[in-house]
């Protein structure tokens, strides 16, 4: 970009600095989603319905057992408004947004990762490390001033730099992943010991595990992951790439391999950080916002609201990107790292995946 080939010029605001509507999520169970005259209507089993004007909206997000009629989806089509499809636990499962134009870009970017083992590499290897390095600074600034704590911590410290030196020579995706998943292995280990005494010990996890979760935190942690895999599909949809080739997962049909892996670089500023700090504020109630079997853990209708307002408020808040060199919301720096990445292979390499935690 100009800024980056041009430091002294005076910057120029050329990306919005945040969205142009808000996110509508509807998590009641059973709710239904009609239209009337230029409005979503919502009408949840149990009272009053509420009314959304069109044109305020940006993206459409059904939880779980969550109803849309035909009539609101046409609106929505005709009114650009992505329609997303959610698990009650916050896996994405299905979007419909009108794509018609966008396949040109489709075009370049076939060309650009099918078949090319060398830049697929390249780009995991850049993003690996963008991943990583968030991590590993995320440790040092929750512990900055609190020498204990980072005393306790230097096991997984030098694990973590460790990776981030054999990261940029690694010589296959393979590589690439085991390089990755001991680095995650550190990072968790010392993202558990950033709890606060005060958080009650049923929020607390002996380590990481999914699908299902089998505490309250790895549930809070994988709901949080799966609003941000639709945040980053709306983004990636919305710049006109194809989510289903990545240049790290093997192209699959129950996956979108460059959601999955271009979410990596975002865990840590846009769930990670709120979910700690959450609980380090005593937001959570173990009881009220967590549903708990033998089987499995998730959260509950009222937890799943706290998570979304969570989220949602992370996406509002603003910083300043290194590339612009101007502050923007961190909804706007998903699409815009997206629009980066689609200039790896459109003549200006090098802007990607530049932005890092201060």
């Amino acid at each position: 970009m100009r800024h980056d080939r041009e430091p002294e010029r005076e910057v120029v605001r050329l990306f919005p600095p945040d969205r142009d509507g808000v996110t509508l999520h509807v998590i009641a169970q059973g709710a239904s989603v009609g239209v009337s005259a230029d409005s979503l209507v919502v009408r949840p089993l149990d009272g009053p319905e509420t009314k959304h004007a069109i044109h305020s909206i940006e993206s459409l997000l059904l939880h779980g057992y969550a109803q849309i009629s035909t009539q609101a989806i046409r609106k929505c089509v005709e009114h650009g408004i992505g329609v997303h499809w959610l698990s009650t636990t916050g896996y994405h499962t299905a979007s419909l947004v009108a794509t018609a134009g966008q396949v040109q870009r489709r075009i370049r970017q076939y060309r650009a990762l099918a078949d090319n083992e060398v830049a697929c590499l390249r780009l995991a290897r850049t993003l690996a490390h963008a991943k990583v390095e968030g991590q590993h600074r995320y440790l040092l600034r929750a512990t900055r001033g609190v020498n204990q704590h980072r005393d306790s911590l230097q096991t997984e410290f030098r694990g973590i730099q460790e990776m981030l030196r054999l990261i940029p020579a690694a010589e296959s995706c393979d590589r690439l992943r085991g390089l990755e998943g001991t680095a995650a292995v550190h990072y968790f280990r010392g993202l558990r010991s950033l709890l606060s005494d005060r958080v009650p010990g049923e929020l607390r996890w002996a380590g990481r595990n999914r699908q299902p979760p089998l505490d309250r935190f790895n549930a809070l942690l994988s709901f949080g992951y799966g609003l941000l895999h639709s945040a980053v599909m709306r983004a990636i949809l919305a710049v006109g790439l194809e989510p289903s080739l990545g240049f790290f997962h093997t192209p699959r049909s129950a996956a979108y391999p460059l959601v999955l892996y271009f979410m990596q670089f975002f865990r840590v500023p846009l769930w990670d950080m709120v979910a700690i700090g959450s609980l380090n504020r005593g937001q959570w109630d173990p009881d009220k916002d967590f549903d708990a079997t033998s089987a499995k853990v998730w959260l509950s209708e009222t937890g799943r609201r706290k998570a979304i307002e969570l989220f949602e408020a992370r996406l509002g808040e603003n910083w300043k990107h290194p590339v612009l060199n101007y502050s923007l919301s961190y909804a706007r720096t998903v699409e815009l790292e997206a629009r980066l990445l689609e200039k790896e292979w459109t003549g200006e390499p090098g802007l990607f995946a530049r932005a890092r935690l201060r």
